[in-house]
């Protein structure tokens, strides 16, 4: 009632107030108002639509020189971003990355958390399933923000936008860059769907760094880098923490670039900037406040992963060889796709640089899979071992030039040590020691470092090439004699290791024991066959001019050496019958998404046949049953078909052992970088043997890991073709004779170039020695002072290298089975006079002599009162135990001349003399028994084998004493 009187009362009021005078103003001004506000629309229409011409037209102007992109070049400017190439190890065993200044990874929107996707849509870009790539509002906020120099800057850019910046266009601070951005951002959403775009969003933002201290990018590089879980996998503080890093991506990491954590305080503004993101995906509605709650109280920093080593400072030598080898396979693949064949990067260095580089980029840029031959638990126990070995020997003193004080200084120089395990057949690198320390030497000693092969050399240059040019055989007779051979200067041969000589000897010792002589003879006889060429076709590219013609390449004297991956590769062709398979480490390598781009084929190369191969094979297992490596057996946990050979360096600075079983091949190396003398001993062992022990060490953990691979039940298999024969090594020898001799000999031969009987190189016949040297008896020469022995043609000495023996005899010294050999051509000559008279000497019941000055002597007959009682040949001791009687001695030549008596010696009561003296003497011109004795001429006075002997009756001489049999090295005058 109250409020109806109230506004009666008002009504009044307004009536009174409105009279037809004051309606009349109100009219007018009503009009003047609304024409007023009419102007100043049409005013701000006019001012808007000027203002729009302008923007438009300076906008026009801003993106005047931006190109219209189609669809196509969008996507590939958008998706071409780095991606970090990886490594695996055999059999798909992930390895880890490729050196980069970046790492990411691809992947899928479905292989990422929805967390995370929240959490950056959220925080980046709230209204992103909204806008069509720009919200104007917040362009206009930035502006205005930008203009007024605000300090808030919340920033106006989508997550389209960002991608645009990040891919296409620079991070430059202008208008022009942002009008390109905007135009481009509306583009894209044009063509391509809400989740393409994030999704290359998500792979390409920078995150900062992960636990190695390595810049990273994309969510995946991320979230393992951090976390050390897959993308999928993110918890959601764990997701929140990785959305919130864009903004300031090396501000909020938690690493250095060292691979540390942070300090707390410097951690901080990460820790804030993940509650941000949390309390967005809160107000968004993407998380419950119990979520959010659960989240912003958890300690994230439990969750940091530990600093890890970078992949190229866990496994340096294997990283970097691999990057090496891809960088030359990519270089291959790039110039072969424009055209090019391998011969133009050849002969173009220009061009090979500008596609290695190429090849560098892609490597690092375009994320492939390069899978190796490598066994990673092999590799592994492998390197353990040659850490843990304790034989390598002392370091050594090394004068080096500090590259910072260009100063020359002393360092202590280690043993360093190169190793390679490949598979026959197929060239596969199973593993390899590259070195014993790579922060203190990165030299690769397996795959780059060349060193001389030493002995190593020999089967592959010398020995097989021999057999296969047919002039050589396991059973052919060798010379190791001094020898004067061409291309070896004053030396005239190699010395042999032992420093002494075997005398005849086989090839297949020679290789076993690893003489040096007759590989050079050998080398010699062959070199007119080009040799060097097998090794080329065997895979060795550091030959020089200067090694094609140097006699020394018999025994591993090489101008530049061979790697250790060389020399391993070239022995497997042996286990692969005569054929060379190169050896390889990368099986294959793919894009991102599958394509194989490159897979190794492997391709057999013919060097040898496989009858050569086989003998080779057959050979070298000598060298391990009772060789310079038969040390090898007592080492190993397995034992298996192994052929293998030892090598030593010039002055010991080089120890190589390489063997092959049907399976595998693997050798190792020892030296320092620096060449030296390694240790002969160190800890009782010498250097040859502590090689061994380390190959047996190594082999032995393979064989642990993978047995079947490394101890094969088969053994190698002798093809067709070979044949094996028995047969006397000097032909025309009687069978029974040259058994007795000890040169009855049995082994294999190729079935074209067996051996046959070669009549009139040998006759049996009887010798003389005369100063240790045999020569052959004349007609003439008495029996009593001859042997009878095997007299060998000259031809036959040829075939050993008769014209570059020095000492023939030498021959024969060294073995009791050919101490009966002797050449037709020794013979000695008769001086054409009768010998002097010797002059003897009486010791108690033994008479003596010195050595007659005649060189044709070869005897002595001895006389008691006239009549022969005894021989002794120029070779025995001049020596004869007597009784009592007179005594002379006369020395007779090789044409069987008797020089006239000696003086008499008399033992015991003297008998009268007879009319006339033995042989016819004057007996006036004897000595009377009266005389003074003759000068005494000091002989040495040996032991009589009889002190005290019964008087021998004339008719029976006593038999010729026989010399004890001397020991091998002694210098004993009766044997030979």
């Amino acid at each position: 009632m109250e409020n109806n009187t109230f506004l009666e009362k008002l009504r009044s009021k307004a009536k009174a107030l409105i009279t037809p005078k004051s309606k009349r103003y109100f009219t007018i001004t009503y009009h003047v108002v609304w024409n007023l506000l009419l102007l100043f629309i049409i005013l701000a229409v006019l001012g808007t639509a000027f203002a729009g011409g302008v923007g438009a037209g300076y906008f026009a102007s801003l993106v005047k020189d931006e190109p219209i992109r189609p669809k196509e070049e969008l996507s590939k400017d958008l998706y071409n971003y780095e991606e970090t190439s990886s490594i695996y190890f055999a059999n798909n065993v992930y390895l880890g990355k490729l050196r980069t200044d970046l790492e990411r990874e691809e992947i899928t929107l479905d292989q990422m958390s929805e967390h995370l996707i929240h959490a950056v849509i959220a925080t980046e870009d709230e209204y992103f399933y909204e806008h069509n790539g720009v919200v104007p509002k917040a362009i206009l906020r930035a502006i205005f923000q930008e203009m007024t120099n605000s300090a808030v800057q919340t920033g106006g850019s989508t997550l389209t936008q960002q991608l645009i910046k990040n891919q296409i266009l620079s991070n430059e601070v202008s208008f022009e860059r942002k009008a390109k951005e905007i135009l481009l951002a509306l583009r894209v959403e044009n063509f391509f769907e809400k989740e393409e775009i994030l999704e290359a969003y998500l792979n390409v933002s920078t995150f900062g760094r992960n636990s190695s201290g390595n810049n990273i990018a994309g969510v995946q590089a991320a979230a393992q880098g951090i976390f050390g879980v897959d993308a999928k996998d993110l918890s959601l503080p764990q997701a929140a923490f990785i959305a919130g890093l864009p903004q300031s991506p090396f501000g909020y990491t938690p690493f250095t670039n060292k691979g540390k954590l942070k300090d707390k305080k410097y951690l901080q503004p990460g820790l804030n900037r993940m509650k941000t993101v949390l309390s967005r995906m809160r107000d968004s509605g993407y998380i419950t406040e119990k979520e959010y709650t659960k989240a912003v109280n958890y300690d994230i920093t439990k969750d940091f992963i530990p600093p890890k080593p970078r992949t190229h400072e866990q496994y340096p030598w294997l990283t970097f060889e691999v990057e090496k080898r891809a960088k030359e396979i990519l270089m291959k693949h790039l110039a072969k796709k424009d055209g090019y064949e391998e011969s133009d990067l050849e002969k173009d260095e220009a061009l090979r640089e500008q596609y290695y580089a190429l090849a560098d980029r892609n490597l690092r840029q375009n994320g492939y899979k390069i899978h190796t031959t490598i066994d990673k638990k092999i590799y592994d126990k492998m390197q353990a071992v040659k850490n843990e070995f304790s034989l390598y020997g002392r370091d050594k003193d090394t004068v080096v030039v500090n590259p910072e004080t260009k100063e020359k200084e002393v360092i202590k120089e280690p043993v360093e040590v190169g190793a390679m395990l490949i598979e026959n057949k197929t060239g596969r690198i199973i593993s390899f020691v590259g070195g014993r320390d790579h922060d203190r030497e990165e030299t690769n000693h397996a795959t780059s470092s060349v060193r001389p092969n030493g002995s190593t050399m020999k089967p592959l240059l010398v020995y097989a090439p021999a057999i296969e040019l047919g002039q050589l055989a396991p059973g052919s007779l060798l010379a190791d004699v001094p020898m004067k051979l061409p291309g070896w200067g004053a030396k005239g041969a190699p010395a042999n290791y032992s420093k002494s000589y075997s005398g005849l000897t086989t090839a297949r010792n020679a290789l076993a024991k690893s003489i040096n002589v007759p590989a050079a003879k050998i080398y010699a006889d062959i070199q007119g066959y080009h040799p060097t060429s097998y090794l080329e076709k065997m895979g060795f590219t550091s030959l020089t001019e200067a090694d094609h013609s140097n006699a020394a390449m018999s025994i591993g004297a090489m101008s530049k050496g061979v790697t250790v991956e060389e020399n391993v590769n070239a022995f497997a062709t042996f286990a692969n019958g005569g054929k060379f398979v190169d050896a390889f480490m990368i099986e294959k390598i793919e894009t991102n998404d599958g394509e194989v781009i490159y897979e190794h084929k492997s391709e057999a190369v013919d060097v040898f046949t496989p009858q050569t191969a086989y003998l080779m094979i057959d050979m070298m297992r000598d060298v391990i049953n009772g060789g310079t490596a038969s040390s090898l057996r007592s080492r190993l946990k397995f034992s298996s078909d192994f052929a293998g050979k030892t090598g030593t360096g010039a002055d010991f600075q080089d120890a190589w052992f390489v063997a092959s079983n049907p399976n595998v091949t693997f050798g190792t190396w020892i030296g320092y970088d620096t060449p030296k003398p390694l240790d002969r001993d160190y800890k009782g062992l010498n250097y040859s043997k502590r090689n061994i022990y380390l190959w047996a060490n190594l082999m032995n953990v393979a064989y642990d890991i993978n047995p079947k691979l490394i101890d094969p039940s088969s053994r190698f298999e002798m093809p067709g073709g070979i044949v094996r024969r028995s047969y006397c090594a000097i032909g025309g020898m009687p069978a029974d004779e040259c058994q007795k001799a000890g040169l009855y000999i049995s082994d294999l031969f190729p079935a074209k170039f067996a051996p046959k009987q070669i009549d009139g190189s040998f006759s049996s016949g009887t010798y003389v020695v005369v100063k240790d040297k045999r020569y052959v008896a004349l007609p003439s020469t008495p029996a009593e002072f001859t042997e009878k022995g095997f007299m060998i043609d000259s031809n036959f000495f040829k075939q050993l290298g008769g014209g570059y023996i020095k000492d023939v005899s030498l021959l024969f010294k060294k073995n009791k089975s050919f101490e009966n050999l002797l050449t037709a051509d020794d013979i000695l000559k008769d001086n054409g006079k009768v010998p002097s008279a010797p002059s003897i000497v009486s010791k108690g019941h033994s008479i003596t002599w010195n050595a007659h000055p005649e060189g044709d002597v070869v005897g002595y007959r001895i006389y008691k009162d006239g009549v022969k009682v005894g021989s002794i040949k120029a070779s025995e001791p001049l020596n004869f135990t007597v009784g009592n009687g007179t005594y002379v001695v006369k020395a007779v030549d090789i044409a069987g001349k008797e020089s006239p008596a000696s003086n008499k010696i008399i033992i015991g009561p003297a008998k009268p003399d007879p009319t006339k003296t033995p042989g016819g003497n004057n007996p006036s011109k004897d000595p009377k028994p009266n005389d003074p004795k003759p000068a005494d001429p000091k002989p040495t006075d040996p032991k009589p084998t009889d002190p005290k002997p019964t008087d021998p009756k004339p008719t029976e001489p006593p038999t010729d004493p026989v010399p004890p049999e001397p020991s091998e090295g002694t210098n004993n005058k009766n044997k030979s």
